[in-house]
């Protein structure tokens, strides 16, 4: 067992104070304790990326992240992605593109993109698929996800 203790952090903009076993996982504090069921339990190993949340703007693994990693630090999840009640331009063009299908995956899908995006605002095809080359989809909706990705990156021939 784990220390008892207070972790204090951000999640989705908002100051959280949690009083619980540090070696807890983020993805089940998430999901009992916040009660934000969009971050997934895929694999729970770390190799689907359906728990992919945002650490400080940094995609990682839900699963095998212990809430201990949190103190002081920023916590962004799917419903963390839209503000003001308007969806993430990443999530209209999941939409748009049709790179939804069961949705499992999409959630740490959006949130790699969205990382991505943040560091490299106009990737190359290749960079996409790197990027997003561990998010595990069964659905078979990887090229619509990169056309999405491409839209919103402004495409290949975005430069004017």
């Amino acid at each position: 067992m784990g220390m008892i203790r207070t972790i204090q952090f951000r999640l989705n903009g908002r100051a959280q104070a949690l009083h619980t076993d540090d070696r807890r996982t983020l993805l089940w504090v998430l999901r009992t304790d916040y009660a934000l069921t969009g971050t997934k339990y895929g694999c729970g190993e770390g190799y689907c990326a359906a728990c992919t949340v945002l650490l400080d703007g940094a995609p990682i693994h839900a699963c095998q992240t212990p809430v201990s990693a949190l103190d002081g630090k920023e916590v962004t999840t799917i419903e963390g992605l839209a503000a003001d009640g308007a969806l993430h331009p990443l999530q209209q063009a999941f939409i748009d593109h049709g790179g939804f299908q069961c949705g499992y995956c999409t959630s740490g899908m959006l949130l790699g993109a969205a990382a991505l995006l943040r560091g490299n605002p106009h990737p190359a095809r290749e960079d996409i698929v790197q990027a997003l080359d561990h998010h595990l989809c069964r659905c078979g909706a990887h090229q619509r996800i990169v056309a999405a990705i491409e839209s919103v990156a402004g495409g290949k021939d975005a430069s004017p």
